[in-house]
This record gives C-alpha cells, sequence and structure tokens, in this order.
C-alpha cells in the first residue's frame, strides 16, 4: 500500500507532466479564433510591409472597403509605437501584397452563403522579390472571414516596431462548422447607441459570427419607428432612445459589409406592454397591459403592418417573433 507522502507525490507528478502536455499542445496550436478547419505551418517569421498593398481584380466595394478596415489594424500599434516607424524598409519585408481572389460577384448576402476560403502565406525565396500572401473564396464573404484569419496571425513586434508573421509558412483551408453564428442584443430592455451596436458588430466579426440577433421590442420598450403604425415608438423609454428607419438601414448596411446578417425579434403575443402607449386598444384593458388583445382584429392588423415594415428594412429571411408567455394571473 503506498503511503500518503507517496501518493501525493505520485499525484503531483502526474499534475505537472499533464501540465506540460497542455501548454505543449496550446503552443502547437495557431493564434486563430475559431480554429480553422485545416492548417498547415511552418517555423519562419515573416515581417509585414506597413505599406501592404492589395491585388485585386474585381470591383467590389466591400473587399476594398474589409482590406483598409483590417489594415488599419493590423498596424494600429505600428502608428502608435515610439520611434522610428519601422527598421526595415522597401524589399526587407517579407511580404508587401495581399493578392485576392474570389470566384463569384454575386454579394447577396443570404443565410448558408459561402464563407469558406483558403489562406496561403509563403516565405520569399530566391525566385521572388517578395513573400506571398494569397486568399481565395468562392465569395467575398469568404473573403472577409480569410481576412480576419490573416489579420490574427499578424503580430506587432515592440523590438523591431513592424507586425511579423509567426509559425509561416501558412496554408489555412476554412469554413465554418456551423451556418448559424449568433449573438442576442436586447435593446428592448436596455437602449444602446446606434454607434455601440456597430461597435458589437465589429466584435461579432473578429470571431467570425454571423447573426445579429436584434431583440428591438420587448415589454420595457418600443424603440423602432414603424411608418406603418407611426405611434408605436412611443411606447420607447424615450424620445432620444428610439432608432429611426434610417437607424436600422445604417446597421443593416454595416453588418453586411461584414458579412453578419440581422435578424430582428418583436414580442408576440405576452411581452407587450410598450405598444399600446400609442396604441391602447392593443391592451385586453387598462389592468391588463402585458399581453396583446388577441380578440381583436386591430392586433393583427397591426402585427402584420410591423411585419411589412421589418421584410422592407432587413433583408434577411429569418424573423423572431418571441413567443413569449402570457401571464394569466
Amino acid at each position: 500500500t503506498a503511503t500518503p507522502a507517496a501518493a501525493f507525490f505520485l499525484l503531483l507528478t502526474t499534475a505537472t507532466l499533464l501540465s506540460i502536455s497542455i501548454a505543449s499542445y496550446a503552443d502547437s496550436l495557431p493564434y486563430i479564433w475559431p480554429l480553422p478547419a485545416f492548417f498547415t505551418s511552418g517555423n519562419a517569421t515573416l515581417s509585414v510591409d506597413p505599406d501592404l498593398s492589395l491585388s485585386y481584380a474585381g470591383n467590389s466595394a466591400i473587399v476594398y472597403d474589409a482590406f483598409q478596415r483590417y489594415k488599419s489594424l493590423i498596424f494600429k500599434q505600428a502608428t502608435r509605437a515610439p520611434g522610428p516607424s519601422r527598421l526595415l524598409r522597401g524589399p526587407s519585408f517579407d511580404v508587401s501584397v495581399l493578392q485576392i481572389v474570389v470566384n463569384s460577384t454575386n454579394e447577396e448576402l443570404q443565410f448558408g452563403v459561402d464563407e469558406s476560403y483558403t489562406l496561403r502565406i509563403d516565405k520569399r525565396d530566391s525566385g521572388s522579390i517578395v513573400g506571398a500572401a494569397t486568399i481565395e473564396a468562392k465569395t467575398v464573404y469568404g473573403a472577409l472571414r480569410a481576412l480576419e484569419t490573416f489579420s490574427q496571425l499578424c503580430t506587432f513586434d515592440y523590438g523591431l516596431k513592424t507586425v511579423q508573421i509567426y509559425k509561416a509558412s501558412w496554408y489555412i483551408q476554412d469554413e465554418p462548422r456551423f451556418a448559424y453564428r449568433g449573438l442576442l442584443l436586447d435593446t428592448g430592455r436596455h437602449y444602446l447607441p446606434v454607434d455601440v451596436i456597430k461597435q458589437i458588430i465589429d466584435s461579432m466579426s473578429y470571431a467570425k459570427l454571423n447573426v445579429l440577433h436584434w431583440h428591438i421590442v420587448d415589454e420595457q420598450s418600443f424603440p423602432l419607428e414603424t411608418p406603418t403604425y407611426p405611434y408605436l415608438w412611443k411606447g420607447a423609454f424615450s424620445k432620444w432612445e428610439r432608432y429611426t428607419v434610417e437607424d436600422a438601414y445604417d446597421i443593416v448596411n454595416f453588418a453586411k459589409k461584414r458579412g453578419v446578417h440581422v435578424m430582428p425579434e418583436i414580442d408576440v403575443p405576452g411581452h407587450a406592454e410598450s405598444w399600446g402607449v400609442g396604441y391602447p386598444d392593443l391592451w385586453p384593458s387598462s389592468s391588463c397591459k402585458e399581453p396583446l388583445d388577441v380578440s381583436k382584429n386591430v392586433t393583427f392588423d397591426v402585427i402584420s403592418g410591423i411585419l411589412s415594415d421589418l421584410k422592407r428594412i432587413f433583408p434577411f429571411e429569418l424573423v423572431h417573433l418571441g413567443g413569449d408567455e402570457v401571464n394569466t394571473g
């Protein structure tokens, strides 16, 4: 029978070896989120030119805008670092051009759109004056995911004051495991300004999430402008805590440029007290304001009008109706 001391020593040794094994495994993984479906890497370090240029034969504004956006992100620290902006110049950089090839000109963002891509980052060889970074995707939305992966592989070196890519050469084939990768945002209970919503959408793109489930309306607030029934947004927390139709269009267009769908949600038949602030006939009575009065035709007219407005604003083919409970107590 092992003594307590021997048992403790065995446990400690096992834990130490396990922690070393886990650390070694973690070090072998790339700094990419989420982990690509397939990848190979090497042991070289490549420098990236701050004047990184784009080689792209297409005319998609989504691609051009995304390249500039990611270039700003990649070199954000380089512009802040004290001292010379770079110690390497001209041909000394390994990667000076990012080539993007998109096989389709269709930019329609529909559920299930192809987001697959291939990313290659190769070390400069004797036959090339620069290293090669190439993205190939079937759609612009696959190219967006590849740009995110490329940016995650770029690390700012504070010693050299330049951006480096470690563990090159890289070969990555990737596509989402799940067609729906969503984040729910509840502005019916907690109003958020448009700029904050855009920041959240940016954050979603960094994690390759693709559906913003916008819980716009709830019992506490009806902040969205609905042209068919314009008094509904009287149920907002205040006139300063509202979203105009133009705000909603702006959010949808901003999200599309990042490959993010916007799925709106309104709550029926419960959690609907805010509806009756502008249209009291939707309440069953003055003492029962939480559910919609489903015994009145006007209730279904209003629901139909809201859905028609949402269809004009939000191109995503899905809408969420809440299905919230009715308090009968």
